[in-house]
């Protein structure tokens, strides 16, 4: 079973995800911001990282620099921010994918 840890400040969208990677048998934990999310990731271990860059206390890409820096994850950047500029930065910083809210289910 794949642990899936979903970094997203909006509960909407956070239990959303949560519910789709369930049913799809993943183990998912949920963190509202980005302090509450680097601790999980550091001490959870999780297999892969969804990460919001729009979070209300750590931004995002903090978040993604300290933990790809200190644990090897997968970490997929999940945004409003559909600029190319955005992407290629949270690319460059170390993140394996990056998808646009809104995203459907499937994708």
């Amino acid at each position: 079973m794949t642990r899936v840890l979903v970094v997203e400040d909006d509960a909407a969208i956070g239990r959303l995800i949560r519910r789709s990677l369930t049913e799809a048998g993943h183990a998912v934990i949920l963190a509202g911001d980005g302090a509450t999310g680097l601790a999980l990731a550091l001490s959870e271990l999780p297999d892969v990282v969804l990460l919001d860059l729009g979070l209300p206390d750590i931004g995002g890409l903090d978040v993604l620099i300290e933990v790809t820096r200190r644990h090897d994850v997968p970490v997929i950047i999940l945004s409003g921010r559909s600029g190319e500029t955005d992407r290629v930065i949270g690319l460059d910083l170390g993140a394996d994918d990056y998808v646009t809210k809104p995203f459907s289910q499937r994708e």
